[in-house]
């Protein structure tokens, strides 16, 4: 005969889910091992639990297991489905805890004690951050604030009101998972789930905090404080550890993820760790050579050698004032394009000078 779920947790057919779940708390509290109970009568508690608080397997024991002249024991409805006529091979090989599928995956092992998640660990978050050209030479020291899940200051992130105790979960005995034995044709097997009682913590606050409601986490602003090292570039994402969103009750903070952009610069142009720039000269330096000063991008001045007869388009290098390479060691060069102007207004006397040169052949 089939066991009466309804009765062994004393609720009419008709209850409600709240209902169904409080006589679990209620029962529960009272047969547990761990304070005297009945470990049977425990076990019988929870097995009725797990299928009553379960919509589809409350539907399905409403209508299959109820004890009653030729009514069928819960998970046996194999059994039942095989004799009627109109029962197709799927029915047939269904049962009221999965499919085929699921009877294999227990035979073969894979309903043994999976290494749980941290469950309590904060979410990682990433962000954005823009930086000018002059930032990359450098390193640079930002501040950003960020709307997140911070640890509750009342609690300090465990969750439960100052001066309360966080117990072990009494329905998991705090492992986070709870056993539910499988009943098919091919024999009974035990699968590993989460605990409904904790919600897979294995611990829970005696006295939840007023300000979080148990959570260990409230949102709010922070400000956190990046070091951008030099030579990032585009894309490149710094991981900060710990500074993502706070964990559940005491748990370990997610990561932060800084995207960094780097912003376009008026006059340097960057191809790797390399700087582009390009340099006006005039007629007569290109042609008589000269030597130029002119500002780079980390503010200093050099003096560049132009040698005569420069052809425009001649490029210059200069090693070792580049972008410093990201591993800290050296650094990319400048390359300088020497662009000849050609003046589009002369003076008369330029013109002379320049009418002179044409017959000299220049």
């Amino acid at each position: 005969m089939a066991k009466d779920y309804y009765q062994v947790l004393g609720i009419p057919h008709e209850a409600s889910q709240d209902e169904i779940k409080k006589a679990y708390y209620k029962l529960a509290h009272k047969h547990h091992p761990d304070k005297g109970g009945d470990e049977k009568k425990f076990k019988e508690i929870n097995e009725a639990y797990q299928v009553l608080s379960d919509k589809e397997k409350r539907s399905q024991y409403d209508r299959f297991g109820r004890t009653s002249e030729g009514g069928a024991e819960p998970g046996s409805d194999f059994q039942w489905a095989w004799g009627r006529p109109e029962a197709d091979f799927e029915d047939a090989f269904r049962t009221d805890f999965g499919d085929l599928g699921d009877i294999v995956e227990e035979i073969f092992g894979f309903g043994a004690p999976k290494r749980r998640k941290d469950i309590k660990r904060g979410k990682d978050i990433e962000v954005g951050i823009e930086i000018s050209l002059e930032d990359v030479l450098r390193g640079k020291e930002k501040e950003i604030f960020l709307n997140k899940q911070v640890a509750c200051s009342r609690c300090h992130g465990l969750g439960a009101e100052p001066g309360t105790k966080i117990n072990e979960c009494f329905s998991c005995g705090g492992t986070g998972e709870v056993q539910q034995v499988k009943r098919t044709f091919l024999g009974s097997f035990t699968r590993y789930t989460t605990c409904p009682e904790c919600g897979g913590e294995g611990k829970r606050p005696e006295k939840p905090c007023n300000v979080c409601k148990g959570e260990g986490r409230v949102k709010a602003e922070e400000k956190i404080k990046i070091f951008i090292p030099a030579g990032v570039d585009t894309n490149q994402v710094i991981k900060v550890e710990a500074r993502g969103e706070a964990g559940r009750r005491g748990g370990k903070p997610g990561d932060l993820y800084v995207r960094i952009f780097v912003k376009k610069h008026p006059v340097f142009q960057r191809k790797g760790d390399d700087l582009y720039i390009a340099l006006q000269i005039s007629f007569s330096q290109a042609a008589l050579g000269d030597e130029i000063e002119t500002q780079i991008l980390d503010g200093s001045k050099i003096l560049l050698k132009v040698p005569e007869g420069t052809e425009s388009g001649k490029v210059l290098r200069i090693s070792g004032k580049g972008i410093p390479h990201f591993s800290g060691y050296g650094r990319g060069n400048l390359y300088v394009e020497l662009v000849v102007k050609t003046p589009k207004k002369l003076t008369k006397k330029q013109k002379e000078l320049l009418e002179k040169l044409r017959e000299e052949g220049i």
